[in-house]
């Protein structure tokens, strides 16, 4: 019986180096928005958090700023929008961490601007794709095995509403983001059963504090502050939600407060 327990402590708990840290989430494109708010969210329920992102700087003082509040994370510096280094990135972080049990991928680029439909070329979706696209389905890939073998996990994307709701003159990420938001709906048909949880969270507001919207804020200082902006505490809870509930498969959120007359769901089906 000892030996039972021992064989699965090891086989669903990764111990690198003989010592467990805990339950690990990955936020890859931890920001100073939504990502610190992940951070926050999981931190509270006793998560080791592994920030990655591509400014060593930045990640190293949300990092500070978590430890002040009692929360354990680490920054992994790497440059998302290189496929060939998800794996090793994944790697590097469950040696250092354990495994991971719950996947966020969110990240933003300087180059997302919108552009309408006639004018998006094919040149403007392949500098779009390996971070939009390939570089999530490197991410689930890399830990969706121990997942699947421990039989629990959570891989999560956060992006945009438009990739869900098109709408004119707003194209250029948006159909790349729906390729991903079509893998990660067809993902959790195949692995639900096993236990495994794959969701979208889509966003149809500015995200207060972050990056973005602190770029909006600078460009046009009347409309953003007339617009003001989701909570981004508010959207680190549906994804904690989504991750205890494992459902639902997608979280649509418009627009600030009122978050039961605007925030909508679809169920899994």
């Amino acid at each position: 019986m000892v030996n039972m327990v021992i064989e699965y402590f090891l086989t669903t708990r990764s111990i690198y180096g003989g010592v467990h840290m805990g339950s690990v989430i990955a936020i890859l494109g931890a920001g100073t928005g939504l990502g610190v708010s992940l951070a926050r969210r999981f931190g509270r329920e006793g998560y080791d958090v592994a920030l990655v992102g591509r400014r060593a700087e930045r990640l190293e003082a949300i990092a500070a700023e978590l430890a002040g509040e009692g929360i354990r994370a680490t920054p992994f510096p790497a440059d998302l929008a290189t496929p060939a280094v998800i794996p090793g990135l994944i790697s590097h972080i469950e040696e250092t961490l354990g495994l991971i049990d719950v996947l966020v991928y969110g990240p933003i680029s300087g180059h997302q601007g919108f552009t309408p439909a006639k004018d998006v070329t094919t040149s403007d979706l392949q500098e779009l794709i390996p971070l939009l696209l390939m570089s999530p389905v490197a991410a689930v890939r890399a830990v969706l095995p121990n997942m699947v073998a421990r039989g629990s996990g959570t891989v999560l994307l956060t992006q945009g509403s438009f990739a869900a709701h098109p709408l004119p003159y707003l194209s250029g990420p948006a159909p790349v983001m729906a390729a991903a938001r079509n893998y990660f709906h067809s993902l959790n048909g195949e692995v639900l059963e096993s236990g495994v949880f794959a969701g979208v969270l889509s966003i149809g507001a500015s995200i207060a504090g972050s990056e973005m919207a602190e770029l909006a804020q600078a460009a046009a200082p009347e409309l953003s502050e007339s617009q003001g902006g989701v909570d981004p505490a508010d959207l680190a809870d549906v994804a904690w939600q989504m991750h205890s509930n494992q459902a639902p498969l997608e979280s649509v959120i418009f627009g600030p407060p009122a978050p039961a007359a605007e925030s909508t769901t679809t169920a899994t089906e």
